[in-house]
C-alpha cells in the first residue's frame, strides 16, 4: 500500500494520454495495460471522478504550422503522420470516452500544450490530476512537469504507463516523478478513493 493522500474524486480527474491506436500498438504487452488502464477508468468512474481524454492529431494547417526547428514535429510532419481523419489516432475502444468526459487534441507532447485542458479542468473545480499515459518519457513527463508548475496535486499510475524503453520508465517513475508526484499503481487507487 502507498503512502499517498486519499483523493477527492470531486476535486480529481484522472487523465488517460495518447492511449489511441497507433500508439498503444508500439508498445509490448498493449493488452495487459490495457487491461490496467481501463480499471483505473472504472475506479473514477464509479467514484464520480472526471475522466479526461487527451489525444495527439494533426489537421493540414497543425502541419503547415511546425517550423523545422521543431526536430520531433517537423519530421512527422513531414511524412504527415496521425492527421486527425487517421483512426490510428482514435482512442482506444477499451478505455474509450463517455458521456461528459473531457477529450482534448494536442499538437505537442505535453497534456497542457496546445489545448485548453488546463481551462477545462478549472472549470470543473479540478485540483489533482491522476495520469496514465504512453509514452512515459513522452507524455507522462511533460504532463508531470506542466502540472507540477500550474500547481496540481499529481498521482501517476506507474503500470498504466509504459515507454518503449523499460530503463527509461523505471528510472522516471522511481527516480524523477517522485519529486513531484505521487507514483501508485492501478491496483493502489480504490483505496485511495472514498468507499463505494
Amino acid at each position: 500500500m502507498t503512502d499517498a493522500p486519499a483523493i477527492d474524486p470531486a476535486r480529481s480527474a484522472l487523465l488517460v494520454m495518447d492511449y489511441q491506436l497507433s500508439v498503444v500498438g508500439m508498445i509490448d504487452d498493449a493488452d495487459a495495460l490495457l487491461g490496467r488502464a481501463a480499471s483505473a477508468v472504472a475506479a473514477a468512474r464509479a467514484a464520480g471522478m472526471t475522466v479526461g481524454y487527451v489525444r495527439v492529431a494533426f489537421d493540414d494547417q497543425d502541419y503547415a504550422a511546425i517550423p523545422d526547428t521543431n526536430k520531433t514535429f517537423s519530421a512527422l510532419a513531414g511524412g504527415r503522420r496521425l492527421h486527425d481523419t487517421d483512426p490510428g489516432t482514435t482512442i482506444d475502444p477499451r478505455v474509450a470516452p463517455g458521456p461528459g468526459d473531457i477529450i482534448v487534441r494536442k499538437v505537442r507532447v505535453g497534456a497542457f500544450s496546445t489545448t485548453d485542458l488546463d481551462e477545462q479542468l478549472r472549470a470543473r473545480g479540478i485540483t489533482t490530476l491522476i495520469l496514465a499515459g504512453i509514452s512515459t518519457s513522452g507524455v507522462v513527463l511533460s504532463t508531470v512537469r506542466a502540472a507540477a508548475d500550474m500547481d496540481y496535486r499529481l498521482y501517476v499510475l506507474e503500470d498504466a504507463c509504459a515507454d518503449r524503453d523499460t530503463v527509461v520508465h523505471e528510472a522516471l517513475t522511481q527516480r524523477v516523478f517522485p519529486r513531484q508526484c505521487y507514483v501508485i499503481s492501478t491496483g493502489d487507487l480504490p483505496a485511495l478513493l472514498p468507499p463505494a
